[in-house]
């Protein structure tokens, strides 16, 4: 007998319809799995054998094949094991029951309870698109799944559960779906930046920057504060929509980086990798092509603390996936795609020593390994971030100051205005934020008058700027236009924005 039950596979991101074909047959016993599996599937043979066993049926000493077709596509994971269970108990007639129009997801012990998987929220959406009516996936990724609407979630935390549903003797709660308040969660656990003394001039710069999502450079000496004003970006960033949620959580739900009892990503990751880091881990890949880094910080941060100790051929793979917003993977298999819209924040030494510039601390770097370490930054990267600023040393009456910062709950709330004020602003045209204009989406929406014009282009020729950072410098100029309200942009803009570029001239033109 032949039974045939549905599952969805992952390619990245990206779903398809799994078949899962079983047939019983005449012969020497053997369990076979075809259909390009890898080994994660290839294995389930044993952990359904022992399932089955420990379920209470029996596995007949015939000859089983199980298909997962479409044959030509690579399967992978431990997702099968729940829908290859219920294919041999219907095709050995152990069940006589119905899989008409529904999915099966999950992994299975040995005794039979199903395990949480990678990857069931972009599952559970897949089937909903691909218009299956229910979804049976592991009680453990329940709140994950609880999100989409308009397919029955029914989780389960045994298979012996799924069969009786199946046979009508009892029967499972499907989720009902609540997201009116799944993204008010607390961030009162994110470093505050009242906490941070001093650092005006780099507190407004951060503000900028995360009102327009611009990449930002942070340059100053060991203990300035350049790694505490970081971790404090997550705090200031505007709230995530649903649809960034939803994008957010998918990437984390297929890396395993989501934590079970998580219903969506609700605030903006903050992703800071090692300098130690491979290719593949900063850009993603491997054998069974994951997530890197910069995609696990799709729609929030990616913080490269000490910049220069990175390998160049570590940082020249940042460039294409901060232009596009999208990390391209090609394998013999296929090409998928991971998206990582990012807010690249990064810092580091304005020297090996570190005091370089210091007001009293004398630099021990000879002129020739200043140069050697800063050119550790190739001008394309830096041309590609918007706002590079420096961190002076904190004076002693700044930290022993009893005035507070500004909390940043307040620094926020502007952030979000000015978000709003671009979401609207670019309805139209795909983007939602500043740093996201193309050339000529500038050109339509950062016009300048006249004098504004003047004044960008004396600044343009006395810090022989590039094309890039000629765009860079009017996005950001956007951005403080937005912070402030103002449908126009003018000389102030342009002339802090300038400001907040000074350092092309300081130290890469010295």
């Amino acid at each position: 007998m032949v039974s045939k039950i549905n599952g969805i596979g992952l390619f990245g991101i990206e779903g398809f319809i799994v078949d899962i074909e079983t047939d019983v047959a005449n012969g020497l016993p053997a369990f076979d799995m075809v259909g390009l599996p890898d080994v994660a599937v290839k294995e389930s043979r044993e952990r359904v054998r022992s399932a089955i066993k420990n379920c209470g049926f029996q596995l007949p000493p015939r000859r089983i094949t199980i298909n997962l077709a479409p044959a030509d596509i690579k399967k992978e994971g431990s997702v099968f094991d729940l829908a290859v269970f219920l294919g041999i108990l219907k095709a050995t007639e152990q069940i006589s029951v119905s899989f008409e129009g529904s999915v099966f997801a999950g992994e299975l012990s040995l005794s039979g309870e199903i395990r949480a998987t990678n990857g069931i929220l972009p599952t559970v959406i897949m089937a909903k698109e691909f218009g299956f009516k229910r979804i049976f996936v592991p009680l453990a990724n329940a709140k994950e799944a609880s999100v989409v609407e308009g397919i029955d979630i029914f989780p389960a935390q045994n298979a012996m559960e799924i069969v009786e549903h199946l046979r009508g003797n009892s029967f499972i709660s499907p989720i009902i779906s609540n997201t009116d308040n799944i993204l008010e969660q607390s961030i009162n656990d994110i470093f505050d930046f009242a906490d941070v003394g001093g650092q005006e001039f780099a507190k407004r710069a951060l503000e900028v920057a995360a009102a327009g999502s611009h990449n930002i450079l942070l340059i100053g000496p060991p203990g300035a504060g350049k790694s505490m004003l970081a971790k404090r970006i997550p705090s200031i960033l505007p709230n995530m929509s649903f649809n960034e949620a939803i994008e957010t959580t998918k990437i984390h739900s297929i890396a395993g980086t989501l934590p079970n009892d998580t219903a969506l990503v609700t605030i903006r990751p903050f992703r800071s990798p090692h300098h130690t880091i491979s290719q593949i881990g900063l850009s993603g890949g491997g054998r069974i092509p994951k997530p890197g880094e910069i995609s696990l910080a799709h729609n929030g941060v990616l913080f490269l603390d000490e910049l220069p100790e990175f390998p160049k051929s570590i940082l020249e793979v940042l460039r294409q996936p901060i232009e596009d917003n999208t990390v391209t993977i090609s394998r013999a298999t296929g090409t998928l795609t991971f998206p990582c819209s990012i807010m690249l924040v990064c810092a580091m030494n304005p020297c090996r020593c570190g005091f370089y510039g210091h007001p009293n601390k004398p630099c021990s770097c000879s002129p020739n390994s200043i140069t050697q370490y800063l050119s550790r930054v190739s001008g394309p990267l830096l041309d590609r971030i918007d706002i590079h600023i420096e961190v002076p040393p904190v004076s002693y009456e700044e930290l022993d100051g009893k005035r507070k910062g500004e909390p940043s709950k307040f620094i926020r709330d502007r952030v979000n205005i000015a978000r709003a004020i671009q979401l609207t602003r670019y309805k139209q045209s795909g983007i939602s934020c500043n740093a996201r204009l193309s050339s000529a989406l500038v050109k339509e929406y950062c016009k300048l008058d006249k004098q504004t014009n003047e004044f960008l282009k004396n600044a343009f020729n006395k810090l022989g700027l590039s094309a890039r950072a000629y765009d860079r410098v009017l996005k950001v100029a956007r951005t403080i236009a937005d912070l402030e309200n103002k449908k126009d942009i003018t000389k102030n803009h342009i002339a802090e924005a300038v400001q907040f570029r000074s350092l092309d001239r300081k130290y890469w033109n010295r």
